[in-house]
């Protein structure tokens, strides 16, 4: 085994000189050879925060950490109540960061290769019905503003239409161009989005959004303040939705939108972008059953990313066949049969969770 680099133990909360720099230069290289995005790269650095002040706190320098620390942190977290899912993410974050350690030479091993998180139930996607997907997107409100209105409009019906991160859909430009991220062709019906890692897909725009997207263009421009509009920046000029003050319409902006909006539409459940997205693969995938299709669409390098929504569908399959099919219903008592005709049926013992 190759022999690891040596360093200073660390004292209080600071990181040990020799290694000081080590995160600092591994968030530099996720963010320029991988192109993480920011809210990944902000959350690296706050793992890898952790992992720092965890190894300065048994007076160790990064290398010298060993699998029985990594493995006793892991329980101290989530002994503190952090979900398996959260430490499966640290633990990515922090083999990773290792990773790349060793293959700069500055390590002989990875002490978090063989930990692994807790177990935990992959919970299903939420996701609409057709008919309250369809009820959010087809909502006029007489009573909202026309300008914002017909904007709403048209990125909910892209949202669900499209299948689109609310990340891919906020980065669309009005026009394609070398420096756009995504843009909409509404001749050909295409979207062209930048999805995770940098990578480019084409996805179909169904006739509806092409609609509501051009009622959005014919008044993108009008109802602008134009002082705050001649000033701003050159890149939201060029964004496709866009606020009064013509800055580009950011993610939380679209959060906020659709939470207000599924109120006014009347829907059980608080809307938000990634639901739409559910809803597109869950109702693409019960009518086309084409998993290869909905993995692509929705932009998935791997495909049991995208088998998810088979159990999604598979519930709303389980779900018709309890309510309809005379043999998914619990037989009645011994003893039932003299009971009235007008006595109640016996409960149907559905199971609730069809996994």
């Amino acid at each position: 085994m190759p022999r690891m680099a040596t360093s200073s133990s660390a004292a209080g909360a600071e990181a040990p000189p020799a290694d000081s720099g080590w995160i600092e230069k591994y968030l530099e290289y996720v963010r320029v050879e991988r192109r993480l995005s920011a809210r990944t790269l902000e959350l690296y650095s706050y793992h890898l925060k952790e992992l720092a002040a965890n190894a300065a706190e048994a007076k160790l320098p990064l290398d010298r950490v060993q699998t029985a620390h990594v493995r006793r942190w892991m329980a101290q977290l989530h002994g503190s109540g952090r979900e398996p899912r959260g430490i499966a993410l640290v633990l990515s974050c922090w083999r990773s960061f290792y990773r790349w350690l060793g293959h700069e030479k500055l390590i002989g091993f990875n002490p978090v290769q063989d930990v692994h998180a807790p177990k935990a139930d992959r919970p299903l996607p939420k996701a609409l019905g057709v008919d309250d997907a369809v009820r959010l997107a087809e909502l006029h409100d007489t009573e909202a503003d026309p300008w914002t209105e017909t904007r709403d409009r048209a990125i909910v019906e892209v949202l669900y239409g499209c299948g689109l991160r609310v990340s891919e859909l906020t980065g669309l430009d009005a026009r394609a161009s070398q420096t756009a991220r995504g843009w909409i062709d509404m001749d050909a019906h295409e979207a062209s989005v930048l999805g995770k890692g940098s990578k480019r897909r084409m996805v179909p725009v169904g006739s509806k959004a092409i609609e509501a997207l051009a009622a959005w263009l014919a008044v993108r421009e009008d109802g602008l303040a134009t002082a705050a509009a001649q000033a701003r920046d050159p890149a939201d000029a060029r964004a496709l939705f866009i606020g009064r003050h013509g800055a580009r319409f950011s993610a939380h902006a679209v959060w906020k939108m659709l939470k207000a909006r599924s109120v006014r539409a009347g829907l059980a459940a608080t809307v938000h972008p990634h639901m739409l997205r559910h809803s597109f693969a869950s109702h693409v995938l019960q009518s086309s059953s084409d998993l290869r299709a909905v993995q692509e669409l929705l932009g998935h390098a791997n495909i049991t990313t995208t088998q998810v929504y088979t159990r999604l569908d598979f519930q709303h399959l389980a779900k018709a066949y309890d309510a309809a099919h005379p043999r998914a219903r619990a037989m009645p008592e011994r003893g039932a049969a003299s009971r009235s005709a007008t006595s109640a049926p016996p409960a149907v013992e559905d199971d609730e969770d069809p996994r």
